[in-house]
């Protein structure tokens, strides 16, 4: 069955959805924060103006003038002024200590609730992803093989592939839960070393269960997305418990 398309919001849509928690600077710092984290908004560039912002999200401006203080304050952005002004991504450092306890409390209910989305994404894929959104899926795999070395490029890439996937299944919500929890999964991840190795064998579960999906095996596809989970959690937990 070929993905209906174009009634899903896309990846980007779906972080920037309408704010409705009753915590509007509380949810707007974790979107914005999201999409940072996914490279929506990548490194170097200018978040849109306040009165866009304020519009896709459904705030107040002081609401949105609060989260960016925030998040100014975590180092996640920063502003500058005059021509060419305005408030524009940081350049994400490697950490420089250890886990925060709350990463370290939260780490395997983290990967609990990926593979539970991970494993839903796959059986939706299998009965609804269209030959036009594997091939490029594919693509992303592709590209993955060429950024083993580049740790955190592979990372932006490898999160693009997943929420893509969930993007074919034709379903918003599914695709609203991957982005969130690939968004946890990257303050997770930052504090663990990956060398090359582990990247290439992570992209070649990839390609598996790409091809699992195309041949619409639900069983098979299910059986790598747990597989490619649990390697994640598996040097997770040697990391963080070791």
């Amino acid at each position: 069955m070929e993905s209906s398309g174009s009634s899903l919001v896309s990846p980007s849509e779906a972080v920037f959805a309408p704010v409705r928690s009753q915590t509007a600077f509380e949810e707007t710092v974790e979107r914005l924060s999201t999409a940072i984290k996914l490279g929506l908004l990548p490194a170097g560039s200018r978040l849109p103006a306040e009165r866009e912002l304020c519009a896709r999200l459904g705030i107040a401006r002081s609401t949105l003038r609060q989260a960016l203080t925030a998040l100014t304050a975590s180092g996640q952005v920063f502003a500058t002024r005059g021509r060419g002004g305005g408030t524009f991504v940081a350049d994400p450092q490697p950490p420089v200590v250890p886990p925060s306890p709350e990463v370290l409390a939260e780490w395997r209910e983290t990967c609990d609730q990926r593979l539970a989305i991970e494993l839903g994404v796959a059986v939706r894929a299998v009965e609804r992803a269209g030959s036009a959104d594997l091939d490029r899926l594919e693509a992303i795999v592709a590209e993955l093989d060429r950024l083993v070395h580049d740790a955190p490029a592979y990372r932006q890439s490898d999160t693009l592939l997943h929420v893509g996937l969930a993007e074919a299944t034709g379903s918003a919500r599914l695709l609203g839960a991957m982005t969130e929890i690939q968004g946890a999964m990257t303050d997770v991840i930052a504090y663990i070393p990956h060398p090359p190795e582990v990247r290439a064998a992570s992209n070649a579960q990839h390609r598996r269960l790409l091809g699992a999906v195309r041949e619409r095996d639900a069983a098979r596809a299910t059986q790598i997305a747990a597989e490619h989970v649990q390697l994640a959690e598996h040097i997770v937990a040697g990391r963080l418990t070791g």
